[in-house]
């Protein structure tokens, strides 16, 4: 199946996603067909901002029809934040989208997970993945913590780089977050894999970035 993918919110998470399908695709001994639109960040930035997500739909739908053509069957956003907006997308867009949040929250389930910790944006982490996790115990960052993760994590994935400092950071967040009940920590940012990739924080970590490229890579075997 060809694949059409919105980059660029950020650098770093488009990416991940990239490299997540190559290197599927190459250990199946098979080749992936696809095709990367550019989305502005300052856009995504600012809707989120303002909490408008038809305008953000309306953005990214343009760049679905832009896909299309180049051939695309299916549309992927690549950014859990850009999430904010998939109801509306998906009521406008020209191609079926692979929704990560609906992957996320399936496999959380599958896990038999009864509470999560959340970090990432502000909406993500106080909407509990965009209203999806009703079923379970949400653990978030308390007080002024929740506000320090949104902007930590904003100004990482902007530059699509991380500091000693921000790892150090959000490893002891989501400490923080299992320490209060949390049997494991959700990335609800996708950028977050920069502060956990190849690095026990010494609790369980579920990647939510990485469980939406396992369910792309799948979708993308369809033919």
């Amino acid at each position: 199946m060809h694949l059409g993918l919105i980059g660029g919110i950020g650098p770093a998470a488009t990416e991940f996603y990239y490299r997540g399908l190559i290197d599927r695709h190459a250990a199946a001994g098979t080749c992936p067909d696809l095709t990367i639109a550019h989305a502005d960040v300052r856009d995504m930035v600012r809707n989120l901002a303002a909490r408008d997500p038809g305008a953000q739909a309306a953005i990214f739908a343009r760049l679905v029809q832009r896909l299309k053509a180049a051939g695309a069957e299916a549309a992927v956003v690549t950014s859990m934040g850009g999430h904010f907006c998939i109801k509306e997308l998906e009521a406008i867009s020209p191609l079926p989208m692979i929704n990560g949040v609906n992957a996320v929250a399936e496999e959380i389930a599958r896990r038999g997970l009864k509470s999560i910790g959340i970090m990432g944006t502000r909406m993500v982490m106080e909407s509990g993945l965009y209203g999806r996790l009703t079923s379970i115990r949400v653990v978030l960052p308390e007080g002024e913590a929740l506000q320090k993760v949104h902007e930590t994590y904003g100004a990482m994935a902007s530059v699509g780089r991380i500091t000693e400092a921000q790892c150090q950071f959000f490893h002891a967040a989501g400490r923080a977050l299992v320490d209060r009940g949390a049997e494991a920590v959700l990335l609800g940012g996708t950028d977050l894999f920069l502060a956990f990739q190849g690095d026990d924080p010494g609790y369980p970590v579920l990647d939510s970035a990485d469980i939406h490229v396992e369910a792309v890579y799948r979708r993308s075997l369809a033919g």
